[in-house]
């Protein structure tokens, strides 16, 4: 099996975990852009596909189906609340449910009432959207190794990147955390239908998954992440003052870019001076931390091929949005269609399917397995 792979991707290794979180966000931002559902099943579709054929065999690598399962919940309750807090007299009527009569102070509010299809349809478009994201961001956590991802963090963002990295590990250890109680629950028999059952399976995997978050939190800060080392006063000072200048330009820049009526010279100049001090800022606090890399992952042709298609996703999606509204935002009364143009940005998602080397921890499980 290592033949083909290497003759095609080259040798079997993980692919640098910020290479997936930008094919991720790609495709996220596309899938942010449209409410077409086709596009949206097609973005879901290329983003299981890439994961299904690009995991590895660690354990975050199982957590795309609680994702999923998160992705449906979404979909189900879009509809739900469409229905108890969308009821509208405009359209084919499907149920003439009873409103429920509200005090003076709810106004503009209705409960049930007639459920027309136009509503459930955009109540399912809504869904899917925020399905397609999830997803997404599903697909990276499940093929970015966590632990790497810290690695790979600027020495500046080490702090906030410490708290993202355990926040997105959660979803991966309850799918082990989960996968180890069902087998242990198997052994030991007992309830295996009712509410029984859930309540031995819920609360041993919420309590394994808190104390594995705890005993990772425990360990990194033994090892020192996170901490800003040895810093002069004076160099804190300049540190902190430089970010809050930036921060202050881009709010100031952002604010102006979006009110027609401020003044043209508070816009982009100002935007533009922001994240300028805002780079400088960052390069300052980066001398704080003093830390070292054992074998930093490289950046190859597979990384930039990965890079490029997220890329290339959201730079359609967006102009799909902005040229092809009929396409991108169909409406519910019409069937939704696929241009051509759509139609390359849910396929050419699929890329590092086949543009990525195979994880070598994949690898060694398909052969123990076989």
């Amino acid at each position: 099996m290592a033949g083909p792979v290497g003759t095609l991707t080259g040798l079997p290794r993980d692919l640098h975990p910020i290479a997936w979180w930008s094919w991720a966000i790609g495709l996220a931002t596309a899938a942010s852009l449209t409410t077409n559902p086709l596009l949206l099943l097609l973005i879901m579709g290329s983003a299981a596909v890439v994961v299904m054929s690009r995991r590895s065999g660690h354990p975050f690598g199982r957590s795309f189906r609680l994702y999923v399962l998160l992705a449906a919940l979404t979909v189900v309750l879009r509809v739900v609340f469409r229905i108890v807090f969308g009821g509208q007299e405009v359209g084919h009527v499907l149920l003439d449910l009873p409103e429920v009569p509200l005090p003076d102070v709810a106004a503009g509010i209705r409960l049930l009432g007639p459920v027309t299809s136009e509503a459930l349809l955009a109540g399912l478009y809504d869904g899917l959207r925020l399905a397609a994201i999830i997803l997404c961001v599903g697909a990276a956590n499940s093929l970015a190794n966590p632990k790497r991802l810290l690695a790979s963090v600027p020495p500046a963002l080490y702090e906030i990147g410490t708290a993202l990295v355990v926040a997105v590990t959660v979803f991966a250890q309850l799918a082990d955390s989960a996968r180890r109680v069902r087998a242990a629950q198997a052994l030991r028999g007992g309830a295996t239908t009712g509410v029984a059952r859930l309540r031995r399976f819920l609360v041993p995997v919420l309590e394994d998954a808190l104390e594995r978050s705890l005993a990772l939190a425990a360990g990194m800060d033994t090892r020192g992440y996170g901490r800003s080392g040895g810093a002069t006063r004076r160099e804190r000072w300049v540190t902190g003052s430089l970010l809050l200048l930036a921060l202050t330009g881009i709010c100031v820049g952002t604010y102006a870019w979006l009110d027609p009526t401020a003044p043209r010279v508070l816009a982009l100049p100002m935007l533009g001076a922001g994240v300028a001090v805002a780079v400088l800022g960052l390069v300052s606090a980066g001398r704080r931390v003093q830390r070292t890399r054992y074998r930093p992952d490289p950046w190859r042709a597979p990384e930039l091929a990965t890079v490029g298609v997220g890329l290339a996703v959201a730079v359609l999606g967006w102009y799909v949005a902005h040229t092809q509204g009929v396409v991108a935002y169909p409406g519910v009364d019409t069937a939704p269609y696929l241009s051509p143009l759509a139609l390359a940005v849910g396929v050419l998602g699929t890329v590092p399917a086949v543009a990525t080397p195979v994880p070598a921890s994949a690898l060694a499980q398909r052969q123990v397995a076989t």
